[in-house]
This record gives structure tokens, C-alpha cells and sequence, in this order.
């Protein structure tokens, strides 16, 4: 990521995450009253939050510190216990993780595992009262396969094909401009990044010049160069 990037989708997003939770803790955990039916007319009638307890948080390589902080907040500010598995793949974030985090969380509600897709697999194994995981849908069917063994509920937040669909009434440089951008941003590992444009041939004869002026506008003559376009983390990728 440039350091733009970085800024903009991992430590501000993640800043404000624990902010908005410190700013209405207090709120969220107050009771909220419900009306009351035929039945209850003599009770009282409220709703009371209860952390779930146990809550397991795997989370992926593109946005690892945003997508691995933005849950671990949720999940302690309701009152859970978290095991958080970052992805291996961001070696260098996964490192920071581990090493940052026990510093300042009580260590008898909260652990880094750290480890592959060996040690993932491991985890599922064992009964959480919660999973959050983001990543795609082959490893979301796995994660959800061993959550059913226990019932337990879950969060999937995983990756799709984002088609972009451009009117011919559109301006062709606004659009090319937003597609441009959130194509690129992150080197395009986002997963509402836009993966391909649905328009017609006269908006495609507009669209296709438009497109690569933004782009040279965005990162230069030579992108591969510009310190402002984000690199993919391996090969494989």
C-alpha cells in the first residue's frame, strides 16, 4: 500500500473504530425498554445485550490491520473473550499484531494465534461461541461447515465479482476517474473493487480514453513506477 493507502483504509478506519466505541460504550450496554403486549402488561419488557463469549476472528491479508482491529473492537466492547488469527500471508502486519496487542489487552480474555491454513483448521476444530471471518467463499464454506458442528453463529463477510454498469447519459472522465481509482486502490484488493464495466459500444469507444488518461493522471507514464500505486503482496496473488 502507499502510505495514502495506508492511512486512509487501515489506520484512520481503525482509529475511529475505537473512538466510536469509547464515545457510546456506555449506551450500547444500557437496557432498552420495549413495548409492552397483553402478556406482559405486568412485567417488565426490555432488552438486555449479552456478550456471546467466546468469539474467534480470522481475517485476510488485503486490509490486515483494518480488517483485524475494526471486529476485535466490536467484539471486546460487547464483553467477549476474542481469539484473533491474522492472515499469514501479511507476514509483516501478523507480526506487529502479535507483538503489539498483548502490551495493552489482558491476556486472560484475548490471544494471537499465529500460524497457516494447518493451524486455521486446528481452531475450527474446537467450540467458539462466535466466528467472524473474512476471506473467500471456498474458505467461508469450510469456516461455516465447523461452526454448524456447534451451532455456532457467524459472521462471512467474503469477496464477489462487482460488475460497474455506465449510462450512456454518464460523463465519461467522472466515471473512468471513480473506476480508476477504487480499481486501483489497494492494487484492486478490495472487495467491492469494481471488476469489470457493462456499457454500450458508444460509451466504450468514450470510456476506453477516458480511462487511460485517469490512469496516467493517477500514477503517470509509467504506473509501475509511481510509489502512489499499490503492489501485490505475492505472486500467487
Amino acid at each position: 500500500q502507499s502510505a495514502f493507502e495506508a492511512e486512509v483504509s487501515e489506520i484512520s478506519i481503525s482509529q475511529n473504530e475505537i473512538n466510536l466505541a469509547l464515545r457510546n460504550l456506555r449506551a450500547w450496554m444500557k437496557d432498552e425498554k420495549v413495548s409492552k403486549n397483553l402478556a406482559t402488561q405486568l412485567d417488565s419488557a426490555f432488552i438486555r445485550k449479552e456478550p456471546f463469549g467466546l468469539v474467534l476472528i480470522l481475517s485476510p491479508w488485503n486490509y490486515p490491520l483494518n480488517l483485524s482491529l475494526g471486529p476485535l473492537v466490536g467484539a471486546l466492547a460487547a464483553g467477549n473473550c476474542v481469539v484473533l488469527k491474522p492472515s499469514e500471508i501479511s507476514k509483516n502486519t501478523e507480526k506487529v499484531l502479535a507483538e503489539v496487542l498483548p502490551r495493552y489487552l489482558d491476556q486472560s480474555c484475548f490471544a494471537v494465534v499465529l500460524g497457516g491454513p494447518q493451524e486455521t483448521g486446528r481452531l475450527l476444530e474446537h467450540k467458539f461461541d462466535y466466528i467472524f471471518f473474512t476471506g473467500n467463499p471456498q474458505v467461508g464454506k469450510i469456516v461455516m461447515t465447523a461452526a454448524a458442528k456447534h451451532l455456532t453463529p457467524v459472521t462471512l463477510e467474503l469477496g464477489g465479482k462487482n460488475p460497474c454498469y455506465v449510462d450512456d447519459n454518464c460523463d465519461p472522465q467522472t466515471v473512468a476517474n471513480r473506476v480508476a481509482f477504487f480499481r486501483c486502490f489497494n492494487a484492486g484488493q478490495t472487495c467491492v473493487a469494481p471488476d469489470y464495466v457493462l456499457c454500450s459500444p458508444e460509451m466504450q469507444a468514450q470510456l476506453v480514453p477516458a480511462l487511460q488518461s485517469a490512469i496516467t493522471r493517477f500514477y503517470g507514464d509509467d504506473p509501475q513506477s509511481s510509489p502512489n500505486l499499490g503492489r501485490i503482496i505475492s505472486q500467487k496473488h
